[in-house]
C-alpha cells in the first residue's frame, strides 16, 4: 500500500491539517542503488553491505526508514537488486537518505552494525539529472573516503503483466579447479544513455555445467517497463565465496522473444568476448535455454475491492491486571477526561482507515482477561458491549463507547490469552474461501503472551484462511514474543508445522508518540504501518489458491451465526496500492 495515510482524510480531525491532506502523486518512481569502492570493515573478508532509505517527513523533519535492500555478502561494489519504489510529487521537496551498513550479524537493530556512509539528496535532484542517474560520494565518517554510490530513478508504467520463466543451461564452461562451476543469471534492462540496470538475480545451482534454475517470477514492469522490444542483456556467472565471481557471459533478448518460449524451446549462446578474441576457433560458453514462459495479468487489491471483496473488523482488547486499575492515572485503561488512553488511539487510529472498507459500519468488539458479571467468572472471548448474541457495534464511536462501559462493569484479571479471540474470528474466516470476505482481526495489548503455544498454533491455522492479524502492543513491556509472532525474519511455526503466509503484522505502540503531543500525525504513522502488509497478505491468499476478482460489483449473501461479521455491500477503496513486487 503506497500510503494507507489518505484514508485518513475522513477523520474530521484531520481536516485542518495540511501536510496529510490526500495527495495524489504524480507518478512512482523505481530507485536503484549500486555503490562502488565501499570501506571495508570485515578483518579476514569484505563488508556485507544493504542499504536502507530513510525519507524526511513533512511536518516535522523527522527522518523515517522507508525500506531496505537485500545483503550482499563480500563485497566493496554491490548492485542492489532490490528497489524501492516510491510516490513522486512534484509539488514536494522530498528529502531521502541513503545509510550504508556492513551486515555482522542477523539483528535489525542497525547500530549493531558497522556504518559505512551515507548520501542525501532529493527525488527531484534524481529525476532531474541527466539519464535520471546521479553519482555522489559518500560521506558521514571523518577523514575517510567512503567510496561512492550511484542511485538511478525510473518512473514506473503501468504494465501489470508478470512473467513465469524457467531456465537452464547446457555445457557451460568450466571455472573451478577442483570441481565444475556454480553457475547463476543475472538480469538486466537497458536503458536510454546505453547503461545497464540490475532486475534478477536467479538462485546459485552448485558444481554442474548444466544447471536448472528455479522457475521465477517477475513483473514485466521490471524487465522492460512494459517496452517489448528494450533489450535485456543475461549475464553467466561461477559462484565463488570470495564474491569475486567468474564472468562465464552473456547473451542478449527482449521480452517480446522471451514471450515466444511459452509455445517454442529457445535457445542462446553464451558468448564470452574476451574468449572470443583469443581463440579462433571459439563457439560459445555453452548455452541457455529457456524451458517455460507464462504470462499472467497481475491484479490488485484495488481490483478486488471494486468487485466486491468486503473487508471484516473485529477488534479484541486486553483486559488483563497488567494493565492497571483503570480509575488510577497510571493505567493503559486510564479514561482522562481530557485525552484518549492508549487503547482508544491505537484503536482508533486504525478503525479509522478500516471503516472505509465496511458500507454498514458495524464490527465485532471482543475483550479477554476478565472477570465477568454477575458471577465473576474469568472470560477470554466476551463481547464489550455484554450482548454475546449480537456482539456489533456502530463504527468506531461505538467500539469505543462498548469498551468504556466494559471498563466501568468488568474486573481486569488474566492471564493474557490469544489463541481464543483468533480461533474465534479463524471459525467465521473458514466459512468463506471465495475471496468474497476477508477478517481482519485488531488485538490491543501490554505485554507477556500467557499461551504462547496454543497463539502460535493458532495462527499457523489461520495463516490457510482469509484472514489477518494486526498487534498493537501498548505501555512499556520488551514485547519479544510478540516480534516472534510477527514471522517477518522467521516463518512462525507449531508442532512442526509451518505457517502457510504471514499474517501477523505487530507495532509496538510506544514508537508512534510524538514527542510533541501532536496525536493526528501518531495515529497516521501507526494506522499506516500496520495496515501496509494487509494487501499483500490478501493478495497472498487469493494468488495461492487461483481467486480472481470479480468484475462486476456485488454483495454476497452468505449468513454466518449471530457472532461471525455479516456480509456486507462492497465500499470505495480510496488508498493506493503498490504493485506486486518481486521478492528477490
Amino acid at each position: 500500500m503506497s500510503t494507507v495515510m489518505s484514508g485518513l482524510v475522513n477523520m474530521a480531525s484531520l481536516a485542518d491539517f495540511e501536510p496529510l491532506a490526500a495527495v495524489i502523486p504524480a507518478t512512482k518512481v523505481e530507485i536503484t542503488v549500486s555503490c562502488r569502492n565501499l570501506l571495508d570493515r570485515d578483518t579476514f573478508s569484505k563488508s556485507d553491505p544493504i542499504c536502507v532509505l530513510y525519507t524526511q517527513t513533512v511536518a516535522n523533519r523527522e527522518w523515517r526508514e522507508f525500506g531496505r535492500t537485500e545483503v550482499i555478502d563480500n563485497t566493496l561494489n554491490p548492485d542492489f537488486v532490490h528497489k524501492f519504489i516510491i510516490d513522486y510529487f512534484f509539488e514536494e521537496r522530498q528529502n531521502l537518505r541513503f545509510d550504508l551498513y556492513d551486515l555482522d550479524s542477523k539483528s535489525e537493530n542497525l547500530s549493531k552494525h558497522d556504518f559505512l556512509g551515507q548520501m542525501y539528496c532529493t527525488l527531484g535532484e534524481m529525476v532531474g539529472s541527466q539519464g535520471s542517474r546521479m553519482e555522489r560520494p559518500l560521506i558521514g565518517i571523518p577523514g575517510k573516503n567512503c567510496g561512492a554510490i550511484i542511485v538511478k530513478a525510473e518512473e514506473l508504467g503501468n504494465c501489470r503483466e508478470s512473467v513465469l520463466m524457467q531456465f537452464c543451461g547446457n555445457k557451460l564452461d568450466k571455472k573451478d579447479f577442483f570441481g565444475k562451476s556454480d553457475p547463476f543469471l543475472v538480469f538486466y534492462r537497458s536503458n536510454e544513455d546505453g547503461t545497464f540496470t540490475i532486475c534478477h538475480k536467479t538462485e546459485v545451482v552448485k558444481n554442474t555445467l548444466d544447471p536448472v534454475w528455479q522457475a521465477f517470477k517477475i513483473p514485466v514492469r521490471a524487465l522492460c517497463n512494459g517496452d517489448y522490444d528494450r533489450a535485456i542483456k543475461i549475464e553467466v556467472y561461477d559462484w565463488d565465496r570470495d564474491g569475486g565471481h567468474d564472468y562465464i557471459g552473456e547473451f542478449s533478448t527482449s521480452y517480446r522473444e522471451l514471450s515466444k518460449g511459452h509455445s517454442q524451446f529457445t535457445v542462446w549462446e553464451v558468448l564470452n568476448p574476451k574468449k572470443k578474441k583469443k581463440k579462433k576457433k571459439y563457439l560459445n560458453s555453452g548455452t541457455v535455454t529457456l524451458l517455460s514462459c507464462f504470462i499472467d495479468v497481475e491484479v490488485t487489491f484495488l481490483d478486488y475491492i471494486k468487485g466486491g471483496t468486503q473487508i471484516n473488523f473485529t477488534v479484541a482488547i486486553d483486559f488483563t491486571a497488567s494493565n492497571g486499575n483503570p480509575s488510577q492515572p497510571t493505567s493503559l485503561h486510564y479514561m482522562s477526561p481530557y485525552h484518549l488512553n492508549a487503547y482508544a488511539l491505537a484503536l482508533r487510529a486504525v478503525g479509522e482507515i478500516i471503516q472505509d472498507y465496511d458500507s454498514d459500519k458495524l464490527f465485532p468488539a471482543l475483550g479477554f482477561g476478565a472477570k465477568l458479571p454477575p458471577d465473576g467468572h474469568v472470560s477470554h472471548e466476551f463481547p464489550l458491549n455484554g450482548n454475546p448474541g449480537n456482539p456489533y457495534c456502530s463504527g468506531i464511536e461505538g467500539v469505543l463507547e462498548a469498551y468504556y462501559q466494559s471498563l466501568k462493569s468488568v474486573r481486569l484479571y488474566g492471564p493474557t490469552y490469544f489463541s481464543p479471540v483468533i480461533n474465534h474470528v479463524a471459525r467465521y474466516a473458514s466459512l468463506v474461501k471465495d475471496g468474497s470476505e476477508y477478517f481482519i482481526l485488531l488485538i490491543i495489548s501490554d505485554g507477556v503472551i500467557s499461551d504462547m503455544a496454543q497463539t502460535k498454533e493458532s495462527i499457523v491455522n489461520a495463516s490457510s484462511l482469509p484472514m489477518s492479524i494486526i498487534i498493537v502492543g501498548v505501555g512499556p513491556a520488551e514485547f519479544d514474543e510478540m516480534i516472534e509472532l510477527d514471522g517477518d525474519e522467521v516463518r512462525i511455526s507449531s508442532r512442526g508445522r509451518f505457517a502457510e503466509r504471514d499474517i501477523v503484522q505487530f507495532v509496538p505502540f510506544r514508537d508512534y508518540i510524538d514527542r510533541r503531543g501532536n496525536h493526528i500525525l501518531s495515529m497516521a504513522r501507526l494506522a499506516k504501518d500496520v495496515l501496509a502488509e494487509i494487501p499483500d497478505q490478501f493478495l497472498q491468499y487469493t494468488r495461492s489458491r487461483g481467486i480472481k476478482p470479480q468484475h462486476s460489483s456485488h454483495s454476497s449473501h452468505s449468513t454466518h451465526s449471530s457472532h461471525s461479521t455479516s456480509s456486507k455491500p462492497p465500499s470505495t477503496l480510496v488508498h493506493p496500492v503498490h504493485p506486486l513486487q518481486t521478492q528477490i
